[in-house]
């Protein structure tokens, strides 16, 4: 292998297979780039193995195949990096140190394993352009996709809408997933049954189940599946409203009353646990049908809070609910509570505050 690696950079033949189609049909890549701040690993060496098998096919075909190297010196990896280098711990810690020497120090930074990459390019036999590689650092990159992005909305391609992303209290950003899995782990949540009290009747409530407790200020509405059966429960001197499939989670000595179909709730009124005045409406606190309930967990009733995820978004966009937000951007609470307010919601005190609640 080493001895082929050395003949084709003696004689040139990359650059011969790319300058011998020239003025043919072009088929143009641009290396989605890596980020040279880390040393390269054997999944890089997979995607690059198809960066490299395609553009060597289509040169085979007869195309003109230019093959642009390229670095991303962007994004939360390389910020991480410098912030633990400088004994950074927050946004504000950044902005205190100075933006512009922390920027410095991230381009510094990223090209610490670029010889390891260099070398592992050739080693693998990967055919790309490295002396004309772009970054993406570079001015005259970040304004040609500025230029792009200016024409699409000129052409009036482009609009506002919004969407439940992951968010980081620390750094003050949303996440991509890639970025989110980069620190996954398994973790303990408590969850909580709650009780929403059905308008019009006494003692009788829709009992609901979260996994994030905190997000019981933001609830809404609630959801049932339109063609899971349901049942009022007697307990003790309270009905409880939950999926047939889901009695096991009740106590011993409870009676059923009646059964009916989640799509004959619909409209049914209930009062919030908590009282959050800019989440009242005429379409708030009322039973609505969705897709993604289920009876294999929980009650099978799922209490909605817009901001909080991906699903109820939907569901209140459906139904023309409120959105706003009862969580800051540093992750405390923003709903007038008493025992709330100002606090960090993934602190597991608060989880057991709202249980007890």
């Amino acid at each position: 292998e080493e001895a082929v690696l050395a003949f084709w950079k003696e004689r040139g033949i990359f650059e011969k297979t790319v300058a011998k189609n020239k003025g043919q049909t072009p088929f143009v890549f641009f290396e989605g780039p890596p980020t040279a701040n880390a040393k390269p690993a054997l999944h890089h060496l997979e995607a690059r193995a198809f960066k490299d098998v395609i553009p060597r096919y289509k040169t085979m075909q007869g195309y003109y195949v230019p093959r642009r190297a390229g670095w991303d010196t962007h994004g939360l990896p390389v910020e991480l990096q410098i912030e633990k280098a400088l004994g950074l711990t927050s946004k504000k810690d950044i902005e205190t140190y100075g933006i512009a020497q922390f920027n410095k120090a991230c381009k510094d930074s990223v090209f610490t394993y670029i010889k390891d990459w260099e070398t592992f390019t050739d080693r693998m036999g990967y055919w790309v352009d490295k002396e004309s590689a772009y970054y993406t650092f570079n001015a005259s990159y970040m304004e040609s996709l500025w230029s792009i992005v200016g024409r699409v909305h000129e052409q009036g391609l482009l609009y506002k809408d919004y969407r439940v992303l992951p968010w980081c209290a620390r750094c003050g950003t949303t996440l991509a997933t890639h970025e989110l899995a980069q620190e996954y782990m398994d973790v303990k949540d408590l969850s909580v049954y709650a009780k929403f009290p059905i308008v019009g009747f006494e003692k009788a409530y829709f009992l609901a189940w979260t996994t994030t407790p905190w997000t019981l200020p933001g609830n809404v509405a609630l959801a049932v599946g339109a063609d899971i059966n349901y049942v009022e429960a007697k307990v003790g001197d309270e009905i409880l409203v939950l999926a047939k499939d889901r009695l096991s989670i009740l106590p011993e000595g409870y009676e059923i009353i009646a059964e009916h179909k989640g799509s004959e709730m619909v409209g049914m009124k209930y009062t919030p646990v908590y009282t959050v005045p800019t989440l009242a409406s005429e379409n708030s606190y009322k039973i609505y049908t969705a897709d993604f309930v289920t009876t294999t967990d929980g009650t099978g009733i799922v209490h909605i809070a817009p901001m909080y995820g991906a699903d109820d978004f939907d569901v209140a966009t459906k139904h023309n609910l409120p959105k706003v937000h009862t969580v800051g951007e540093d992750g405390r609470v923003l709903a007038e509570i008493d025992f709330l307010k100002g606090r960090f919601v993934k602190d597991e005190e608060v989880a057991v505050d709202i249980i007890k609640d």
